[in-house]
């Protein structure tokens, strides 16, 4: 079984198989996915995530900052610069900076 540590930049790596691994061994796959993400691979190259719904839920909530509103509710900064915005376009001519 193909089992490697990839670097992803934070303090630990995230453990590496292979498709074919997870189908011969979907439990150490599995198990491996419930200490932390894994990548799995498909003609070697990632192709997938594996994580814990626990680890997952958390990113979501985490990385999740976007807002809903309607125009009439925009909030003032948001509307300045739209406003800023669409005076540089037509200020341009149109054109893009």
């Amino acid at each position: 079984m193909d089992i490697t540590d990839i670097p992803d930049g934070t303090e630990a790596a995230m453990r590496k198989f292979t498709t074919a691994d997870l189908n011969r061994h979907v439990g150490e796959v599995t198990d491996a996915a419930m200490r932390g993400p894994v990548y799995i691979t498909h003609h070697r190259k990632p192709r997938f995530v594996l994580m814990a719904i626990e680890d997952f839920e958390r990113m979501r909530s985490q990385d999740d900052h976007r807002q809903e509103f309607t125009i009439d509710r925009m909030p003032a900064d948001i509307e300045e610069g739209l406003l800023a915005l669409a005076d540089s376009y037509e200020q341009n001519g149109g054109q893009n900076d």
